[in-house]
């Protein structure tokens, strides 16, 4: 009987959900806190509101970064010098999207970018967020793409009259970089497979190098499943059975089309983060590239989807060793989502960017 007693107060705790639980603690080195600054490019469209979006949270969560705002689009001939000397004194970078013209020899300013700062890795996280349904459970797909070769290489010229040639260039250097980012990732964020996305039955050398340095870096790491899928039948794969893919590793045109069609299995590019990274530099931004730039009714109306610029943000501070502001940002974020009361129009809500914005301040703990 007295033992029941004793046992009263700790079940009561238990129901309450008041259990005393011992947190892991980050050790930050001496100076970790010092405010760190962020080259800033809202872009085009869309991109002045959700980068606004950002910096409102940011500001709120007293979050130690600060950032340099600059003034680029996507009509521009070139990213402004002063541009490209901040971001290599800041080594980051968050960014909305800048509106690519299409044809008439304007090259696109994303590119340059990538090139420029040597960002070969790409990463867009597609994962489900509770209380947002979709079509598919389960799904937390991590795709990472190459970023500087293959079709994207923009090496097009007319051989005569009415005849284009453009050269899909594949390297070894370039493969085998991005196969162990891809397998240096799946290893430090304890992910169990790896699957290489290719065309090699037809581009039997490009993209056989490709999967040729993909299964050299697969042997170093026994611990992750690799295996190997062709992309056509990937994208067969990904709309039926998504909750199969784990990390995908591509070159750079398949991995825009896989990432684009995963956030859309898992609920739509306004909410899923990603970025690009290379050896020195880090440029966040919204994860997947279809309509990151937006309707102009959207921005009249001021409806944009705050919230995949938001989780790429999180992502930055965690780049930038702010482990519990990303975690605080994240939790407000999905708390948000999951009650499902402050949407946008993309999530089946009526709300503005602001109302989101409010919202996920109000969240922030």
């Amino acid at each position: 009987m007295a033992t029941t007693r004793r046992s009263l107060p700790l079940l009561r705790t238990l129901i309450a959900g008041k259990t005393q639980t011992r947190t892991v603690t980050y050790m930050p080195r001496p100076g970790d806190g010092a405010p760190r600054p962020v080259t800033l490019i809202p872009g085009d469209g869309i991109g002045p509101l959700v980068t606004n979006a950002v910096e409102q949270v940011m500001e709120v969560m007293h979050a130690p970064v600060y950032f340099e705002k600059y003034d680029v689009h996507g009509d521009m001939k070139r990213v402004p010098q002063e541009v490209l000397d901040s971001i290599k004194k800041n080594k980051v970078c968050l960014k909305g999207g800048l509106r690519t013209p299409m044809g008439g020899g304007v090259s696109s300013l994303n590119m340059q970018l990538r090139k420029e700062l040597d960002l070969y890795a790409s990463l867009v996280n597609c994962c489900n967020l509770p209380g947002l349904r979709t079509r598919h459970e389960n799904v937390d797909i991590v795709v990472i793409r190459e970023n500087t070769e293959g079709e994207y290489s923009g090496l097009e010229h007319e051989v005569v009259p009415g005849v284009v040639e453009s050269l899909k260039v594949i390297t070894k250097f370039c493969s085998e970089r991005i196969a162990k980012y891809a397998f240096e990732y799946a290893y430090l964020n304890n992910r169990k497979k790896v699957t290489a996305v290719h065309k090699a039955n037809i581009m039997k050398l490009a993209d056989g190098l490709f999967l040729e340095s993909c299964r050299e870096v697969a042997t170093k790491y026994p611990s992750i499943k690799y295996n190997e899928i062709i992309v056509d039948n990937c994208c067969m794969q990904l709309v039926s059975k998504p909750e199969q893919f784990d990390v995908m590793v591509t070159p750079n045109l398949y991995g825009n089309l896989v990432a684009n069609t995963a956030a859309g299995i898992a609920g739509g590019t306004g909410v899923m983060p990603g970025g690009n990274v290379g050896a020195e530099y880090a440029v966040f931004e919204q994860g997947a590239s279809a309509g990151n730039v937006g309707k102009e009714k959207i921005v009249e109306q001021k409806t944009a989807n705050p919230v995949a610029l938001l989780l790429s943000s999180a992502m930055m501070l965690r780049h930038l060793q702010f482990p519990s502001f990303a975690d605080r940002l994240e939790s407000a974020v999905k708390r948000v989502i999951s009650e499902g009361q402050y949407r946008t129009k993309d999530l089946g809500g009526q709300s503005s960017t602001q109302e989101v914005v409010d919202a996920v301040i109000a969240k922030l703990d």
